[in-house]
């Protein structure tokens, strides 16, 4: 994990933020809803019928629940460090049963699989160079030759005037959702300080060294960026 973003995750392991957390991606991430589907539709594309999915940073159980419903025939392996938003994940997806498994920890250390797809929504931002390219190669390690992964993270262009530029437009948008300005300002400054952001070409070159082929970028909102690639 990187240091730098040590205030952000700590707030994952206080079991009141992780209750909470569940209210706020959607207005946070433009087109949140919709890129559960678009991920239902890579896996789909490029696994096998019934696939089990490994799932990154699974705390709150979000993406599971939109991918479980859709999709009655998938199984999940969901991975978090955190034991409070793990916690909270498994309260909100108990109606699915014996279909999804959970393991608290990192995917360095999570069970091998092999698995059939992975996703890590909203997760590598957290992570630095190393740390991030360690995840991802752990997770292709547990992928079946050719598996789809999915990602969504924070990434855009990093040079001192573009940097600022995106980070306002994606505070207006915030705004423009309903959050408090002054909510969506402190937003704006604690992603400001405490992720770990790239521009987004070095954020591709990160999953290529990682192990995936086929690296393709199929999101673009304002601060965020998403990428499927094949293992």
């Amino acid at each position: 994990m990187s240091t730098k973003a040590r205030p952000i995750l700590d707030l994952f392991e206080d079991p009141n933020h992780a209750k909470d957390y569940a209210k706020g991606p959607a207005s946070f991430v433009p087109g949140f809803e919709a890129l559960h589907k678009m991920a239902s539709v890579l896996i789909r594309e490029f696994s096998a019928p019934s696939p089990s999915v490994f799932v990154h940073g699974a705390g709150g159980g979000l993406e599971i629940e939109a991918l479980a419903r859709e999709n009655p025939d998938w199984s999940f392996l969901g991975v978090d460090p955190a034991l409070p938003m793990l916690n909270a994940a498994k309260a909100r997806l108990s109606d699915f049963g014996d279909r999804i498994e959970y393991h608290h920890g990192v995917s360095e250390n999570a069970p091998s699989g092999p698995f059939d797809a992975a996703t890590s929504f909203l997760t590598l931002h957290f992570l630095d160079v190393e740390a991030r390219r360690s995840a991802v190669s752990a997770i292709v390690e547990r992928l079946k030759p050719g598996a789809p992964f999915i990602t969504v993270h924070c990434s855009f262009p990093q040079s001192a005037d573009q940097r600022e530029i995106w980070l306002t437009r994606h505070r207006e948008y915030v705004i423009s959702s309903g959050v408090d300005p002054e909510v969506a300002e402190a937003a704006r400054k604690a992603n400001s300080e405490n992720l770990e952001v790239f521009d987004p070409e070095m954020d591709e070159k990160i999953l290529q060294d990682a192990g995936l082929s086929e690296v393709t970028q199929f999101y673009s909102a304002f601060t965020w960026r998403g990428w499927f690639g094949r293992a």
